[in-house]
């Protein structure tokens, strides 16, 4: 053990007693010794804090309890339990309080990582759910440049950074942005943003195994927003962001206007659906986090894009159509009088 390094494990918890068991239980089940385990309690009511006791309790030397002295933002808890890593730790994991890991899976990240050094982030197939995900890379690529990930993203949209509990870290890149190493003006997203930042100086590690579990059958954030397809305004929000450093001068405005039309179709198929207000305050927010606005005028373009393209196809439309009729009609109606509520005001403001 002497010669391993120490990895800082992590899980920032609040309300997760259902799962909170058997994640601490798979970082205890690891074959890989040389670890320390943080776990960091934002406030729960639960009973989630007496769960961790227990296993503090039984492995004093191993476990270590935090509690915050507010209740924070996921983002804000997720920084706070990065910042109690040991100064002698060589790579860091977090492993969310809903998730867990397979026994190899510290053993088989730092072998990977401490033959590639130029590695920052070493990733590896997650069974999500019932299947299995971050596919992409031919094996071995046990090390790719961090330019060519962020160019598989954009390309063939190959997204191989998963959740944070997908991904071993060195710790010297955690430590250069702290106390905030993940943003939270990109949330939900936060921890794909810090990827593609980290991936313009290091490079990308892949292990091809299933080494890690993530939970999709609970209440979380994504599962809250996931109805809202939050991967297409996820996808513009990437490629603004990161892709005049990933694609070349001449690709990055065609992916901008992919993004774009595959959105804001979205959007347009989605006013005629007569989506609630939730979806509307939703999409407007983000949109507003990265300068975009939705407005009436944007919407009525869009809107129009889609009709155009259904009656290219009129039994397809027919068919989609006619059992959502008076929703349908519902929704123009609305969207007409916002429309015809933002020229009266226009036209009153131009002759005041």
């Amino acid at each position: 053990m002497d010669n391993e390094p120490l990895v800082s494990v992590v899980t920032p918890f609040y309300n997760t007693a259902d799962y909170l068991a058997e994640c601490i239980e798979s970082v205890l089940r690891q074959t890989y010794t040389h670890w320390e385990y943080i776990l960091v309690n934002n406030k729960s009511t639960d009973g989630s804090e007496r769960i961790v006791q227990q296993y503090v309790d039984r492995f004093p030397d191993k476990i270590r309890l935090v509690h915050t002295e507010r209740f924070l933002t996921q983002v804000q808890n997720y920084n706070y339990g990065l910042s109690l890593i040991s100064p002698e730790s060589k790579y860091c994991k977090m492993v969310q309080a809903d998730d867990w890991i397979f026994p190899e899976c510290l053993k088989s990240m730092v072998e990977l990582a401490e033959a590639h050094p130029k590695v920052a982030l070493v990733a590896a197939y997650e069974l999500e759910g019932d299947h299995a995900s971050l596919g992409g890379l031919p094996y071995p690529s046990p090390e790719v440049p961090g330019r060519d990930i962020g160019r598989l993203y954009f390309e063939k949209n190959i997204p191989l950074f998963g959740t944070p509990t997908s991904l071993l870290m060195r710790s010297e890149v955690v430590r250069s942005r702290n106390p905030s190493f993940y943003e939270e003006r990109h949330a939900p997203f936060e921890d794909s943003h810090v990827c593609f930042d980290l991936l313009r100086t290091w490079n990308f590690g892949f292990v091809h195994q299933v080494l890690t579990y993530s939970r999709r059958d609970n209440e979380s954030i994504l599962s809250r927003i996931r109805p809202y397809s939050f991967e297409l305004f996820c996808r513009l929000a990437k490629v603004l962001a990161h892709g005049e450093y990933y694609l070349t001068k001449e690709e990055f405005p065609f992916y901008v206007r992919d993004a774009e039309r595959k959105y804001f179709y979205y959007l347009g198929e989605s006013a005629l659906q007569g989506r609630d207000a939730a979806f509307w305050k939703f999409h407007r927010e983000r949109l507003e986090s990265i300068h975009y606005s939705l407005n009436s005028r944007v919407m009525f373009k869009w809107i129009v894009i889609v009709l155009i393209d259904w009656l290219g196809n009129p039994k397809r439309t027919l068919w989609y159509l006619w059992p959502r009729r008076k929703r349908v009609f519902d929704a123009l109606a609305r969207f007409l009088r916002t429309v015809r509520r933002d020229v009266v005001s226009a036209r009153e403001l131009k002759e005041s």
